[in-house]
């Protein structure tokens, strides 16, 4: 299975880095071939919605980032989104990417599997809503089938995350893939 993993945390020794290498442990034992991004040390413009895209003569026309990760999004048998939550939702950086979906939505739709994995340092899952709502619309518009989530409350650093079952959820969630 094609694994490709998109973060959004401009931490290098992060909450979600730890948790994304876990996961992709998991993952690479499992037998996948995991591909990341990180989408905070990548140039992606935002999308401004003007179409071109869709016209059939010029693609996306922001020439970013995107024009790496876009083959492997069309491959991927799953796709794993990773975020701090900083203010009720994904970061900023993840949601430009989710963004520039637009551009290939017509080759997006079904036969993906989805992951959403978070690290919070608030200890109320309620502050993970804004997340986990906007991954359920997602993937249902996309018609992808969520393999599941990891939602890491009270881990404001990595050695707060450390102490708690999460890493291992994400190492399990990736070798389950």
């Amino acid at each position: 299975m094609k694994v490709l993993v998109i973060t959004g945390s401009a931490h290098k020794n992060g909450t979600t880095a730890y948790l994304t290498e876990q996961f992709i442990k998991g993952a690479e034992e499992a037998g996948n071939e995991v591909w990341r991004f990180d989408a905070a040390y990548k140039n992606v413009h935002p999308c401004i919605a003007c179409e071109k895209c869709h016209d059939g003569t010029v693609g996306c026309v922001f020439k970013d980032d995107m024009q790496e990760l876009n083959p492997h999004l069309i491959e991927a048998d799953a796709i794993v989104f990773v975020s701090p939550i900083y203010y009720y939702d994904i970061n900023a950086q993840l949601k430009a990417v989710i963004d520039r979906f637009y551009a290939n939505d017509a080759v997006l739709h079904g036969n993906k599997k989805a992951v959403l994995m978070v690290t919070m340092a608030d200890d109320n899952l309620e502050t993970a809503n804004g997340a986990l709502e906007t991954f359920k619309g997602m993937t249902k518009y996309l018609e992808w089938d969520i393999a599941g989530t990891v939602v890491g409350v009270n881990c404001m650093t990595p050695d707060m995350l450390k102490d708690t079952d999460y890493p291992k959820q994400a190492y399990e969630l990736g070798k389950a893939l």
